[in-house]
This record gives C-alpha cells, sequence and structure tokens, in this order.
C-alpha cells in the first residue's frame, strides 16, 4: 500500500514539473504523445477511484499477477479508448489543465488507497480482488508510466529505485521467470514489456536462460 502511494506520487510529481513544451513530445508509448500519456494517467486515477468504492461479496478472482492479461501483439492505437484518450489531451489545449486535472483527480485517488481496507475485496472488470492485491498491480502500472512519460525527456526524474525493484518482481511472477542479473531493473521493465529492443549482449544473457526470451514481449493489458 506504501509502495502504491510512493509510486504515485513520484509520477504525478514528475508531471507536474515538466515544463509546457514537453507535452509535445513523444512519450514511451507507441503513438501517444507526454500529454497524451497524461490523459490516460487521468483516466486510470478515476478507475482507481471507482474501484476502491466499488465492494465485493465474493472471493477474489485474481490476485496482482493475475490480474494483468498478456495480450500476443502490442496495441496499434485503432481501439476506441485509445483514440478517445488522444482526443481528449488535445481538447486540453493548455498542458497546465492537464496537469491541474491529474493532480486533482490524482490526488483524490491516492487519498482513498491509504485510507483502504488492504483485504477489502473490491470489483474491477467483472473480477474481484482484494484491495491490496488491485493496488500492488497498480505499482507496475505506475512504474511502467513513469518510464513512458520519461521516455524522451532526460532532465525528467525517473521512477523510484523501490517501484522498479518491486514492478520488476511482479513482471518475473507475470513472466514465471526471472531476467538475467545482467539487467537492471529498468532494464528488464522495458525489454520484458517491448518498450525498449534489447542490445546483443542482452538477447545472448536471455538466450542463455532459454525459457524466457520465447515468451517476450509481454505486453500487458
Amino acid at each position: 500500500m506504501d509502495l502504491f502511494s510512493r509510486s504515485w506520487t513520484a509520477l504525478r510529481t514528475a508531471v507536474a514539473e515538466l515544463p509546457a513544451e514537453d507535452f509535445t513530445r513523444p512519450s514511451g508509448c507507441t503513438g501517444w504523445l507526454v500529454r497524451d500519456l497524461v490523459s490516460h494517467l487521468i483516466i486510470d486515477a478515476q478507475d482507481v477511484l471507482i474501484t476502491l468504492v466499488t465492494p465485493a461479496d465474493t472471493e477474489p478472482t485474481r490476485t496482482a499477477v493475475t490480474y494483468w492479461n498478456v495480450a500476443e501483439t502490442p496495441p496499434t492505437g485503432d481501439d476506441p479508448l485509445d483514440a478517445l484518450t488522444v482526443r481528449l489531451a488535445a481538447a486540453y489545449e493548455d498542458p497546465s489543465l492537464l496537469q491541474f486535472h491529474l493532480d486533482d483527480v490524482g490526488s483524490a485517488a491516492g487519498r482513498a488507497a491509504e485510507l483502504a481496507d488492504p483485504a477489502l475485496r473490491v470489483g474491477t472488470q467483472d473480477e474481484v480482488l482484494t484491495a491490496g492485491d488491485y493496488l500492488s498491480a497498480y505499482v507496475l502500472e505506475w512504474t511502467l508510466h513513469h518510464l513512458d512519460l520519461v521516455a524522451h525527456l532526460p532532465d525528467a526524474a525517473e521512477p523510484p529505485a523501490e517501484s522498479l525493484a518491486r514492478s520488476r518482481k511482479l513482471l518475473e511472477e507475470i513472466a514465471g521467470a526471472a531476467f538475467p542479473l545482467s539487467f537492471s531493473d529498468q532494464d528488464a521493465l522495458l525489454v520484458g514489456t517491448g518498450r525498449r529492443v534489447p542490445t546483443e549482449a542482452q538477447q545472448a544473457d536471455l538466450a542463455a536462460l532459454g525459457h524466457l526470451a520465447p515468451q517476450l514481449p509481454l505486453v500487458l493489458g
């Protein structure tokens, strides 16, 4: 629960500190500018708020690991929600409005997470999780999107080290295999989710493991 708050606060702070011109730069999400990614984060924050006030009275069907669906191909941008996200981002026009909205809704989502009982069962996407597992899954979401945010912004603050380490562990649990020790946490996340092509040395290290390389990239949804 604490790591959710730290990773989410770090991401929102990074967005708040961006100069206006950075919002029209590309993000690490294929086809999305930084402003599109921030618009997506607002929608994510709304989802967190909705889920935490949607209690369920049945047994959990998912955990922080099984919350994630692994697709066979990366998104193309043709999904209606992806297209809506881009249109919403453009409608803000002034980046400061995007920053304000993320701070407003994002702060509320952060407070709701701090107040939530980790054992509370909540419903989302026709599945049931404990609030603790749901928020743990979102540490990976925030960390990956923080990396997306700073992908082409060398002066922006990167995700906290503990968020990177926890997200790597969760990604390894999703894959059912560990990344090579030669991979930094950031490399494991970027290469593992297809955000970065592995170097020749990394390809060799992956091939040496045998069982992990054929699964990559892990397209999470």
